[in-house]
């Protein structure tokens, strides 16, 4: 299993956490799964010789689960004497927590539980993305791990960017067609041309206006779905959610959970799922897929499921209380374009060919460290900015 249900794609008839073992979705310390002791799935887990756990999180995620197995087993030993591999890259980007502090996010890692001390490290040496006969790309997978410990910046903290990484042009128009070539003039491949290539950007303005510029250029009609927002107002009497109305336009609100009000997409065009929808059947959050016609059936292109076709269905998606101070439902199809993606989202898989917009700084060591660490190869990654 792993704790991110892109990760899950990856593994054979791989389960997210979650659903593996009914892990709360709002956790806090000391929480319990759903799992009763006398149920099917605790008889699994008596029998269970190993748990392999990919894409380690957050501690109160891994204490949840350990205070279950201690249950389930009847033991004090740690996960209830049941053997848990864990797999993880703490060079990567850490839990997110909203508008926390530097000590909040370190605070939540895993590192930071009382688990640590009876886990025994073992690291993994070998750059499997990367062809280690080459001695470019073994001097590249070197550069990657100096990045991820912070090295390579000058007296303010920038990372040095080595010269041949850099497009001809520095420009967007030249990072496009770099990853794209050809994009504007034909219909690439359905299989294989948008699978292995993508653009990385830091913030979602940048990926917004990347995909709609690439949109434009892609051949075909473009077909348009609104979404139909709505707002609950639980004072019944209009309060203060019947006032909150009034300041905000709900087709203007743009959360990295939503797809956007006005739904733009071409038939051919490079799609991300924005919700897991159906994991078992690989259409999971940050599942990537090709519209196949005016209906939203998409050709999935990544993972253990590439080549099947699903249905996406339009839903209504809630965003978390901190992202708008009201509640608010969106009903609208939950995916977004995916010429281009936030460097978060691309966390946990591997392309062939990637672009870099640099044009708006990276937040942390670790975030541009997992956004060169997604590259099959250093001769394909280009940056601008």
């Amino acid at each position: 299993m792993a704790s991110s249900g892109i990760a899950a794609l990856l593994l054979i008839d791989g389960r997210t956490a979650h659903s593996c073992f009914k892990i709360p979705i709002d956790i806090h310390k000391l929480l319990l799964c759903g799992i009763k002791k006398n149920s099917l799935l605790a008889d699994l887990i008596k029998a269970a010789d190993l748990v392999i756990w990919n894409e380690v999180q957050s501690h109160h995620i891994h204490e949840a689960v350990d205070c279950t197995f201690q249950d389930v087993h009847s033991s004090d030993c740690p996960f209830g004497g049941l053997c848990i591999v864990f797999g993880g890259d703490f060079k990567q980007i850490l839990p997110v927590i909203i508008k926390g502090n530097w000590a909040q996010i370190i605070g939540i890692s895993m590192q930071q539980s009382a688990l640590w001390q009876s886990i025994h490290i073992l690291k993994l040496i070998q750059n499997m993305r990367l062809n280690t006969a080459d001695e470019q790309d073994r001097e590249f997978a070197q550069w990657q791990l100096d990045i991820g410990h912070g090295h390579h910046t000058d007296e303010n903290k920038n990372i040095i960017l080595p010269d041949h990484f850099h497009c001809t042009e520095n420009t967007i128009e030249s990072l496009i067609e770099t990853i794209y070539p050809g994009i504007a003039y034909h219909i690439p491949p359905t299989d294989h041309y948008f699978a292995k290539c993508t653009i990385l950007a830091s913030h979602n303005d940048d990926v917004d206006s990347i995909n709609t510029d690439i949109l434009r250029q892609f051949p075909g009609e473009i077909q348009t779905f609104l979404s139909a927002d709505s707002i609950k107002n639980n004072n019944g009497e209009g309060g203060k959610d019947a006032l909150t109305v009034y300041c905000f336009d709900l087709n203007s609100i743009n959360c990295s959970s939503l797809s956007l009000h006005k739904l733009e997409v071409k038939k051919g065009c490079s799609v991300m799922v924005l919700g897991n929808l159906n994991p078992e059947g690989g259409v999971c959050n940050s599942s990537r897929g090709i519209i196949m016609n005016q209906v939203l059936e998409i050709w999935l292109i990544t993972g253990q499921h590439a080549g099947e076709t699903v249905f996406i269905p339009q839903i209504g998606i809630t965003p978390a209380e901190t992202q708008v101070p009201f509640e608010f439902c969106c009903h609208q199809f939950p995916i977004c374009l995916c010429f281009a993606m936030t460097i978060n989202k691309s966390q946990g898989q591997s392309v062939a060919h990637v672009g870099l917009d640099l044009r708006n700084s990276v937040y942390t060591h670790g975030q541009f460290y997992v956004a060169i660490s997604q590259v099959t190869s250093v001769h394909r990654l280009k940056a601008m900015g």
